[in-house]
């Protein structure tokens, strides 16, 4: 069995993202469920990834190439991972110890220089401890984790492999 060739592998990437974003904006527009401050960042996280894999597509890399841009999902991914892993402890914290509501991420961001607004962002506020929707029990930042974890396995594989076809 041949193994797929990097091009295939950053187009499914980029096709999981496309997906996922598209799921996440049905979620808002049709069903009603508005982001909170760390699912917009992951949202990022995700577009990041899907825009390395997509230029990766285009590009069609081989060896360094590829492995380059195997090192930029990974590098997104991580940034993933920690924003999602910070949404799934609120999300798991005892009511009592949820942080209150906070203003929207519009509001930080045009109130703030930069440097306050990013703490302020991932110290999330009680509407991204509240859970709204589930799938097969997991909530959304659960999923948005899982999927950061395959993207950053995938990154890593693309990193390390010795044969870039």
């Amino acid at each position: 069995m041949t193994s797929l060739k990097a091009r295939t592998i950053f187009l499914l990437v980029f096709l999981c993202c496309f997906g996922l974003i598209g799921f996440g904006l049905y979620l808002q527009h049709v069903d009603g469920l508005e982001p909170c401050p760390l699912c917009i960042l992951q949202r990022y996280a995700f577009v990041s990834i899907g825009l390395v894999a997509l230029i990766a597509a285009a590009h069609g890399p081989k060896g360094i190439g590829a492995r380059l841009y195997g090192f930029g999902i990974a590098l997104c991914s991580l940034a993933g991972i920690t924003v999602a892993s910070r949404h799934v402890w609120l999300e798991h914290l005892p009511k009592n110890e949820a942080p209150a509501c906070g203003p929207g991420l519009d509001f930080i961001v045009d109130s703030f220089p930069l440097s306050k607004a990013l703490p302020m962002i991932f110290q999330g506020s009680g509407e991204c401890a509240d859970v709204q929707w589930r799938f097969l029990s997991f909530s959304i930042s659960e999923w948005a984790l899982a999927w950061f974890v395959l993207f950053l396995l995938t990154g890593v594989m693309l990193l390390i492999r010795k044969k870039n076809a």
